[in-house]
């Protein structure tokens, strides 16, 4: 009797685990969506509130400035206060904020509601893959765990377009942010229900003057990539806040190297492996997000998609990143250790933007974006289910939470920088071919700007080879 009582356990505590995941993977997809799928119902939002183009822009700004300046933090605050309630926390305020921004009868109250998402989003997203880390332990499912969660973090972004299209052609641009809802308050329940309750570390003091400065420097960073874009590189603005972003990361490095209690542990960056999967995130997110902005330039401007038709023009990367990242990748870590699979997953990336600089007035969809998407989705499914893992291994339990919001701060700024270089080198580029006529010209400038997206991942690609160390035991590796 005892046997027959006992033996349903594990199976029990399995089904948690994956419970856990739905809930985690459901969260996370709440932040990553809203970098895009607002973006599509823009300019109906514009033309209903009478929105300028500055607070048009500054309906992006305001998540991207607040998601990526307070990141660092809301990781300290889930160290401290409990990832479960961080998590529940931050999805429920993320819930209202879109809410009211779903509501809103004028541009101020937008661009606050889409402020507030990013303070949420801030809170929510360190919680989401340190609580991963803690929940999956075993190898093999922890590399299954991670694939899933990539697949998720990577293609999201694809998914927001194919979604937010379909609300905007279909319903109204206000379902856009109307849709979190249901999927904030479902993961929130989840939580209390099939979260493990980690305790917080309430030993880890916070240091105020840290988070000021490295939000600081975060938010000065982010405004002037961002400002780059429409100003270019030679504004005053633009080259001042950027100045002075660089000081205030400056100083919050070095404090780093004094304070007892850091706000982001120096430690955490100088084991070469963690280092790496920084870099290859940041990387990725640099050219993809490019990639994103100019194809559904590329799709809806040149080759006449509606927004819908563009937004599953998309589902190629999502199907190549979620095969190779549930299927591939998780049986390939264990054997490889993560040196080959980050670097075969740049190259790959670096070939489909590199293979992008044929884009043409004529390209066809079949035979040249297809095909790129399909590689560039293969590609992420190869180097990003590594680099969650590897960016959380071996971290002390007191600072799991900061180390994996400095993943998220990598992708955020990566993803700016990657936005602002980019346009800034299309707009280059374009202005230099008016011979081409006007869409010649912007097409021209596309591919020159996903000529340098590819040299610069084949780059982080090398120089994520000589960092990453050798092969590690199974166990080092999840």
């Amino acid at each position: 009797m005892t046997t027959t009582l006992s033996a349903p356990a594990p199976t029990r505590r399995t089904q948690n685990r994956w419970w856990a995941l739905v809930v985690i993977g459901m969260a996370q997809l709440l932040v990553i969506i809203d970098t895009t799928i607002v973006n599509i119902a823009l300019p109906s939002a514009q033309r209903e509130l009478g929105m300028s183009d500055v607070a048009r822009q500054w309906t992006i700004s305001a998540y991207t400035l607040a998601f990526g300046g307070l990141l660092l933090l809301g990781g300290r605050l889930a160290d401290r206060l409990g990832r479960k309630n961080t998590l529940i926390i931050g999805a429920l305020g993320f819930a209202i904020a879109s809410a009211v921004g779903g509501a809103a009868t004028g541009p101020a109250m937008l661009i606050g509601a889409r402020a507030a998402q990013g303070v949420f989003a801030a809170l929510l997203a360190p919680s989401t893959l340190s609580l991963l880390t803690i929940t999956f332990t075993e190898a093999k499912e922890r590399a299954k765990a991670f694939g899933i969660f990539s697949a998720i973090m990577m293609s999201g972004g694809a998914l927001g377009l194919v979604a937010g299209g379909a609300l905007a052609e279909y319903l109204d641009w206000r379902w856009c942010l109307y849709v979190n809802l249901p999927f904030a308050i479902i993961a929130s329940v989840g939580a209390w229900f099939v979260l493990p309750k980690v305790e917080g570390h309430r030993e880890t003091r916070l240091d105020w003057i840290s988070a000021i400065l490295g939000s600081g420097g975060i938010v000065g960073l982010v405004y002037a990539l961002s400002e780059a874009a429409t100003r270019g590189w030679g504004s005053s603005l633009v080259m001042s806040v950027l100045g002075v972003a660089i000081v205030l990361l400056a100083a919050f490095v070095f404090r780093q190297t004094r304070v007892p209690n850091p706000l982001l542990p120096i430690r955490i960056l100088t084991d070469r492996t963690r280092a790496s999967a920084y870099l290859s995130i940041g990387a990725a997110s640099f050219g993809m997000f490019g990639m994103f902005l100019f194809l559904t330039y590329q799709l809806q401007g040149t080759m006449h998609y509606g927004a819908f038709q563009a937004g599953v023009a998309f589902l190629p990367f999502l199907l190549g990143n979620v095969l190779v990242s549930t299927l591939l990748s998780r049986r390939l870590l264990p054997r490889t250790g993560p040196r080959p699979l980050l670097v075969t997953g740049l190259l790959l990336m670096a070939a489909g933007l590199a293979l992008l600089t044929q884009l043409s007035t004529g390209s066809s969809y079949w035979g040249l974006i297809l095909p790129v998407e399909l590689v560039l989705g293969a590609g992420a499914g190869l180097a990003m289910p590594t680099v969650m893992n590897i960016a959380t291994a071996r971290v002390n339990p007191a600072d799991a939470g900061v180390a994996s919001a400095f993943i998220t701060t990598s992708q955020q700024v990566g993803a700016s920088l990657g936005t602002a270089s980019l346009n800034t080198i299309a707009s280059s580029a374009t202005a230099s071919a008016a011979g081409l006529g006007v869409a010649g010209a912007t097409v021209h400038g596309y591919a020159v700007a996903n000529g340098w997206a590819g040299a610069i991942l084949a780059a982080a690609g090398i120089g994520v080879g000589l960092l990453v160390g050798g092969k590690r035991q199974a166990q080092d590796r999840g």
